[in-house]
Order: structure tokens, then C-alpha cells, then sequence
């Protein structure tokens, strides 16, 4: 028998209202056109403290006894679950100790803090800050509040889809969600599979860490690891047992994307829909811009975009690797003979064919077999892929070696 039902969705919903924000729907008339399909995101985004999180972290802590309350409360979390308790145990006047990854983004530390939390940062995903979080309960005694294996928590997140219901007529086909510890899906799943138990639920997690689909497919909850990711909010090699033994249940399929797709899937947003994503939050969308998750002609799918706590670097970083994966920044070097005109004649070749050059670096060479030679690097402003080609092409009809950077 699942942890979590329908009613504790429900009674959570009740619990969070005036505290939580009924966040929007919104249509995606691009996506809609790209995939055939009916194309909608749900904007978690715009959500207190930036992310779905606050709506677990506060049902929670509203069903702590007295003297939990009075221990204070202590919660592991790569940055969003960690502002959503910070803001419970604020506005429920406890004392709150947060362990986050020092990997975590900046923003997501500061605004933490903002909130009355003492951080303590460790480790390099989440599951080191659990493990510190683990030990420094024992030491305090505090309230631990487990970012995704906690029925309130997973309750809590399942309100989404109580929003999503109301707010498209129930008309809902596929819900595109994000996975780490698997605490959002295994809420939604409950609460859309009750209302509608056709509705399907397919879970979406970075390629790096895809400890969910890993446990999906060996029948059991297994840690996997391959790489860092972007996409911080997801970043959970260990998920849950309660949340696995949902999602073994109720999702349909889980799928994974890669680090590129995950920053084409946020610069497609801040830049068709004009929404700020953090990498956690764009995986929906990369799985459906990646043809990872191909939906049917007319199906009514909704992208959860579950939070926007992304660090301005970090985002910087990301629209730029955008770029590159779309043909619209290319970045190469070459080597030239050291004489006048060369320089020049790769400009003339660039301009001609309508690129803008956003950095040109000329350099001479002067080891080994190199004298006499320079070399020269460029990033180019393109329009795809094919006009890429097209430049490397006829610099090298010009005699150039091109070497992609």
C-alpha cells in the first residue's frame, strides 16, 4: 500500500494555502507547433523561494508536535529544499540548520541565509550533505526533514498536480517531470493517477545521475553517479525507497538527457518563453526539444518547470554551451604563416559570409616547428549549423586548417 494517497494531497493543499502561491499554467505556442502536440508548463518557477520545494517543506513542518518544533530543524538539500524549510521554520518561529553541497549555487546559499537559516556547506552533491545533515542531528537532537522520503513532503508536492487539474478542466494527457530523489514525481503521480488514472506520468532525470531509471530497471533502489550536472536540484545519486516504491507504481517511463540538452532545454525557455529556468526546471523541456519524449499529435502535455534558482554564472555558462549545441556561436582556431594578410583574409572570409565576430585572438607562435607560423582564434556569432559549415568550408578552400574549439 502506497505511503501517500489522494486525501493527503488534499489535506496538504489545504494546510499550505495563503502561504504557498497557485502558480501558473502557461501555454507553449512554439513547442506546441514543434511537436504537434498541445504544449503547456506548469510554472514553478514563480513559486515563494523560487521552486516546488516550499510546498513539502511547509505542509511538514505544519504536522511537527510541539516538541519537534522546540528541537529545531535540520534538512539536507542541494538549494531549493533548504528555502523552502528555511521559510517554514522562519515564519513558524524555529531555529533551522541547512546542509547543502558546496557546489550549491550561490544564490540558493544566500537566499537560505536570507531566510534565518544557519548553512553549513559539504561535499559536492546531495548526497554528501545528507550525510553531513545526518550527523550533526545525532549531535543536536534537531528535527530532520528529509527533502524527498517524507509523506508530508511527497503530499505536499503533489499538489501540483491538484493545480494543474483545476486549471486545464482535467483535460490533461502526459505530465513531464523532474526527477532526483523522487519526491515531486511520486506526489504527482498519486494525485494524477487518482483523479485520472489514464493521465500519464514520465519522469525526467539528468543522464549524469540517473539513479531513478537505474532503480527502475533493476527492480530496486540503486545509486548511480557518472558525471556532475547543471541541473543541481536533480543531483541525487541515492533516491528514496518511499518515493521508489511510488514511481515503480505509478510512472510510466523514465527517461534521461544530457548536460547539453538540459542547457538548449533553459535557453529555449528564457528565450521562446521568456521564463528563467534553472537546469532541474528545463529538463522537461529537453526532453521533449531532444525528441526523447515524443508525444502523439494533440496530446495535452505538461512541462513542470520546478524551480528558477540558477545562479547569473551559471546561466551565462549555459546560454553559451545553448548556443554552440544550436550552430548559433562557433568557436575555432587556426594557424597562419606569419606575414601580412593572413589575419585579414580570415576576417574577409567571415564577414562575407555574414558571421559576427564575437572574439579574434592572434598570437605568435615561436617553438619548435612552429616558427614563422601564427595562430588564431575566433568566436563567431552564426545562424545554425548549416552556415557553420558553410564558413569552415571556405576557410579551408583558403588553405586554412580549421580546428574546432
Amino acid at each position: 500500500m502506497l505511503k501517500v494517497t489522494l486525501n493527503d494531497v488534499k489535506k496538504a493543499q489545504e494546510t499550505i494555502k495563503g502561504v504557498v502561491k497557485e502558480t501558473p499554467v502557461l501555454e507553449s505556442k512554439t513547442l506546441s507547433e514543434m511537436t504537434g502536440a498541445n504544449v503547456f508548463y506548469k510554472c514553478e518557477n514563480l513559486q515563494k523561494t523560487g521552486s516546488f520545494k516550499v510546498r513539502g517543506a511547509v505542509n511538514t513542518i505544519a504536522n511537527l508536535t510541539e516538541e519537534q518544533k522546540a528541537n529545531g530543524v535540520i534538512a539536507s538539500s542541494a538549494g531549493n529544499h533548504a528555502q523552502g524549510v528555511a521559510l517554514g521554520a522562519q515564519m513558524t518561529g524555529i531555529k533551522a540548520t541547512i546542509v547543502m553541497p558546496a557546489t550549491a549555487p550561490l544564490a540558493k546559499v544566500s537566499a537560505t541565509r536570507g531566510y534565518g537559516a544557519e548553512v553549513v556547506l559539504n561535499g559536492e552533491v546531495y548526497d554528501d550533505a545528507y550525510a553531513k545533515a545526518v550527523e550533526i542531528q545525532k549531535e543536536t537532537g534537531a528535527t530532520f526533514i528529509h527533502p524527498f522520503n517524507n509523506e508530508y513532503v511527497m503530499a505536499g508536492q503533489g499538489t501540483i498536480s491538484l493545480e494543474i487539474f483545476e486549471q486545464l478542466n482535467n483535460e490533461v494527457d502526459t505530465i513531464l517531470c523532474p526527477i532526483g530523489g523522487g519526491g515531486i514525481i511520486a506526489g504527482v503521480a498519486v494525485a494524477a493517477k487518482a483523479l485520472n488514472p489514464n493521465v500519464k506520468i514520465v519522469g525526467v532525470q539528468t543522464a549524469n545521475i540517473p539513479s531513478m531509471q537505474e532503480s527502475v530497471k533493476n527492480g530496486k533502489v540503486t545509486t548511480a553517479f557518472h558525471a556532475a550536472t547543471i541541473a543541481d536540484g536533480i543531483a541525487v545519486k541515492t533516491p528514496g525507497d518511499d518515493t521508489f516504491e511510488i514511481i515503480k507504481e505509478l510512472v510510466d517511463q523514465v527517461i534521461t538527457v544530457t548536460e547539453e540538452e538540459i542547457a538548449q532545454g533553459m535557453l529555449f525557455l528564457l528565450e521562446h518563453q521568456k521564463i528563467v529556468s534553472e537546469g532541474a526546471g528545463a529538463v522537461s523541456t529537453a526532453a521533449l526539444l531532444s525528441k526523447k519524449y515524443q508525444p502523439a499529435s494533440g496530446e495535452k502535455v505538461v512541462c513542470i518547470v520546478s524551480g528558477g534558482n540558477v545562479d547569473v554564472n551559471t546561466l551565462y555558462r549555459v546560454i553559451g554551451a545553448g548556443l554552440a549545441k544550436e550552430g548559433r556561436r562557433y568557436s575555432f582556431s587556426t594557424i597562419m604563416t606569419d606575414k601580412p594578410g593572413g589575419f585579414l583574409q580570415l576576417i574577409k572570409i567571415i564577414s562575407e559570409n555574414n558571421a559576427n565576430i564575437l572574439n579574434a585572438n592572434q598570437t605568435r607562435l615561436s617553438s619548435g616547428g612552429a616558427i614563422g607560423k601564427q595562430s588564431a582564434e575566433f568566436i563567431l556569432e552564426t545562424f545554425d549549423h548549416d552556415h557553420i559549415a558553410k564558413i569552415k568550408s571556405e576557410i579551408e578552400a583558403a588553405g586554412f586548417k580549421v580546428t574546432e574549439l
